[in-house]
């Protein structure tokens, strides 16, 4: 049920709320000032005019700060969530005015940001010149919530609430060689034949091991001579004759130089997720490519 409102009861403005809630939060007139960057003197009188509108004592002076009243404590409860609700009007008010240009910042793995985002960007900033980009490349996760990045590309999905997520697909991880490494080993035709090469390892945690022996190749740490954490490093060896390696299909089908080992041996899968903070859905600019990156990474 929908309860009318008798605004004729209301009594004070946003403005002179503000200012107590600021003062009493900060604990004095001179602090409330710098964080709101206006005059003491302007401030004060803003309190001092909320006093009266309501006819009660807000706070009370103690040496140079202030303390606030059993009113003022009563008080300050229902202006906190003024002061929410505030800032909710202002961040959605933003998002449904704020143009098209600005800055967005984008996370993603070497290999994603090497090989799919470049013609991804090139292709958005032809239809929006105006949003300017920037590519942060991490291995690892980065943390939207602080906001390292606006958006990120993730192979996993995100447990954390106030975080979206859409899955565009799966990328399935593959082993690859060149053709004279792979008659090296002998042109393997079974998993166990593997055992004869050596791999570029990326990571120390052995997951890249465990993984690989899910799928019966019964390898050994031995198997691992090469170790980089740098993806790009990893394909260049690979790609140079130095072992073998692994990574998303899409990508090392397209390199002349390698080809898949065992190409009947079923790949790793691994989901690719989009991810953004909620809060930044009420950009339209993030909204935008958030959407535009959805669409163009499904038909990469």
């Amino acid at each position: 049920m929908h309860i009318r409102m008798d605004w004729r009861s209301v009594k004070f403005d946003w403005n002179k709320a503000r200012a107590f809630l600021v003062t009493a939060e900060e604990g004095s007139l001179s602090a409330a000032a710098r964080a709101l960057g206006m005059a003491q003197t302007t401030l004060g009188r803003q309190v001092d005019g909320l006093e009266r509108e309501l006819g009660i004592v807000l706070f009370e002076r103690v040496g140079r700060g202030l303390t606030l009243t059993p009113s003022g404590i009563e008080l300050l409860e229902h202006v906190r969530e003024m002061g929410a609700a505030a800032g909710k009007v202002s961040l959605s008010a933003l998002g449904q005015s704020q143009a098209i240009e600005g800055r967005i910042c984008i996370s993603a793995s070497e290999t994603y940001a090497t090989v799919l985002l470049p013609a991804i960007i090139a292709k958005l900033r032809l239809q929006e010149p105006g949003i300017e980009v920037e590519i942060v490349v991490a291995n690892h996760a980065s943390d939207l919530r602080r906001r390292e990045a606006d958006i990120a590309i993730r192979n996993f999905r995100p447990t954390e609430p106030d975080l979206i997520a859409k899955k565009i697909g799966d990328a399935h991880a593959v082993l690859y060689a060149t053709p004279d490494y792979i008659a090296k080993i002998g042109n393997p035709t079974q998993p166990t034949d593997l055992q004869r090469g050596a791999f570029v390892n990326l990571d120390h945690g052995g997951m890249m091991l465990k993984g690989l022996n899910t799928l019966g190749l019964g390898l050994t740490e031995a198997n691992f001579p090469l170790f980089t954490e740098n993806y790009l490093v990893m394909w260049e060896l690979v790609r140079q004759g130095a072992g073998i390696g692994i990574l998303d299909a899409y990508i090392g089908d397209a390199d002349p130089t390698v080809r898949r080992v065992l190409p009947d041996l079923e790949p790793l899968v691994f989901p690719i997720w989009l991810v953004a903070h909620r809060e930044l859905t009420t950009s339209r600019r993030i909204r935008m490519v958030y959407d535009f990156m959805a669409t163009e990474l499904k038909r990469s």
